[in-house]
């Protein structure tokens, strides 16, 4: 049996100085199977043979791990070859009498790749940007059997051949917004069907791509230009065209105030409201800022926001209560950059104060004085008002306009007896006839001949007091029967009066105009006589 360790130099010496010497001759070695296929680390057996049937020397040259197996014959040995790690071209020899020869047999190792990994995708990919795939693919053999691809899913981007170690294979491919959440992967193919074996795949781990579209137009905000400090504005960002939408954060921030906005998404749009309410410490010029952030990328919009204090203006009264004849002054005093408005008379000069003198009237028991600032903020007019009511003190009255003299009603009718008492504290009034029998003021009463009478109104407050006289005429029916045809005769006689006149002064006016124009006197324009 041969030894499984590399055989010494000298048999090869022997053989090839041999073929030298005595030349080729007619002895043949053969070997068997002259090529072989087989897995990495795996043993073949080789028949090595003689075309003489007693050589004087038969073996195998190799460096692998060999023994020799069977008996044998005198002319053929059986070597088991073992852990081929790679090609290798073991020799048979032989010496036989008419000659050396040497045959050997081609050993082709075959192995899958050790690595197939597809390189990291970009964490976003803009759309419309050309994407670079990269594999690297470590090991495998034979390399002439073995191709490298690139997939999007299942579907073949790109087929390479496997050159170098480690093999690296790119491709480059456009990207849209379909691609977002495609899977790309890289796979190896080892085809030793032409060995009558199989197609041996590797796929590295897939790697998901994540694309994103941000348009170019930065965001729209809509804001107040002007803030009033210790109140409360809304502030909105906006901006079409994204994908996907649902990705897209929104940042907004007054200054250093950061802003907690509801998102709205649409389709491919989005909407970001908040509110912001400012303080004293904020006073003066502040950015606002929104920053729409999608992918790797950020479109931010600014805007200039005045952060303002505007108190409302002071209306001041000598005193907000005063009697009858009472000289009062009012005074509007407003922010030292306001011009103000005292009851719809702007102050003279413009500036932040105005005032005038009254002398308070029962009229004005109740009347409001206004005043009105208006201060300009980065541009725009801003307003305050203020209102302050005056109270008038004074004693009672009784008018004719509310308190008639003088009431006719029909018996039995349905009537109201009206009587208002002014005064300020408003006084008590009492309707009394004969000192005893009161008037139902304000209350619905059924007209009687109790009614009928004067009655003394008295108004009485803190103020003093005041009385008037009421009489309440009751007509009965037969006063009806007798006041109706005397009414209704004096209006046909008046009308029929005023009908004669009327034709009498036309007939006289066309007379005298007759005998003007016999007496060929020109007749004067009718003008009318103009108003003392």
């Amino acid at each position: 049996m041969a030894p499984s360790g590399p055989q010494p130099a000298l048999p090869i010496l022997v053989v090839l100085l041999g073929a030298l010497l005595l030349g080729p001759g007619n002895a043949q070695t053969s070997v068997f199977p002259p090529e072989v296929i087989l897995p990495r680390g795996g043993s073949v057996k080789v028949n090595c043979s003689a075309s003489c049937d007693q050589p004087i020397s038969l073996g195998m040259e190799t460096p692998l791990p060999k023994k020799e197996i069977l008996p044998g014959g005198n002319n053929w040995k059986m070597y088991e070859l073992s852990n081929v790690q790679e090609d290798s071209q073991p020799m048979c020899y032989s010496n036989c009498p008419d000659g050396q020869s040497s045959a050997k047999t081609l050993l082709t190792v075959y192995w899958t790749p050790e690595r197939v990994e597809l390189a990291p995708l970009p964490p976003w990919q803009p759309v419309g940007k050309n994407l670079t795939l990269r594999c690297q693919v470590e090991g495998g053999a034979p390399r002439a059997n073995l191709t490298v691809m690139l997939l999007r899913g299942e579907k073949e981007l790109s087929r390479q051949s496997a050159v170098g170690e480690p093999a690296e294979v790119t491709t480059t491919v456009p990207v849209g917004r379909d691609d977002h959440g495609a899977n790309f992967s890289c796979r190896t193919e080892l085809d030793l069907r032409p060995y009558v074996l199989k197609l041996f795949e590797n796929t590295s781990a897939p790697h998901q791509l994540q694309t994103f579209d941000l348009p170019a137009t930065p965001p729209q905000l809509v804001s107040p230009q002007v803030l009033e400090v210790d109140t409360q504005g809304t502030v909105v960002c906006s901006l079409d065209g994204l994908f996907p939408v649902s990705e897209a954060q929104v940042s907004l921030a007054l200054g250093d105030q950061k802003l907690n906005p509801t998102i709205t998404y649409g389709n491919n749009s989005l909407s970001a409201k908040a509110s912001v309410k400012v303080t004293a410490e904020e006073e003066g010029t502040q950015q606002l800022l929104c920053g729409v952030m999608l992918g790797n990328q950020t479109q931010e919009t600014r805007q200039t926001v005045t952060i303002y204090s505007f108190p409302a203006p002071n209306v001041n009264l000598t005193k907000p209560e005063v009697s009858e004849g009472t000289e009062v002054i009012v005074e509007c005093e407003a922010h030292p950059r306001a011009k103000v408005m005292l009851n719809g008379v702007p102050a003279q000069p413009p500036g932040p104060r105005a005032q005038f003198l009254l002398k308070a009237t029962p009229e004005d028991n109740g009347r409001s004085f206004s005043c009105s600032a208006t201060l300009e903020v980065a541009g725009q007019l801003v307003h305050k008002n203020q209102t302050r009511e005056l109270r008038v003190l004074y004693g009672p009255r009784l008018d004719e306009k509310d308190c008639p003299g003088n009431w006719t009603w029909p018996e039995n009718s349905q009537q109201t007896p009206m009587c208002q008492a002014w005064g300020n504290p408003l006084p008590q009034l009492k309707c009394l006839k004969d000192g005893t029998f009161p008037l139902p003021i304000g209350q619905s009463v059924t007209v009687t001949r109790d009614l009928e009478g004067t009655y003394l109104c008295q108004a009485r407050s803190t103020r003093g007091e005041v009385t008037r006289e009421v009489t309440v005429n009751v007509l009965s029916p037969r006063y009806e029967v007798v006041i109706i045809p005397v009414v209704a005769a004096a209006v046909i006689l008046g009308t029929a009066g005023v009908a004669t006149y009327l034709y009498n002064r036309q007939r006289k006016i066309r007379k005298y105009r007759l005998q003007q124009a016999q007496n060929g006197t020109p007749m004067k324009p009718n003008t009318q006589a103009t108003p003392p």
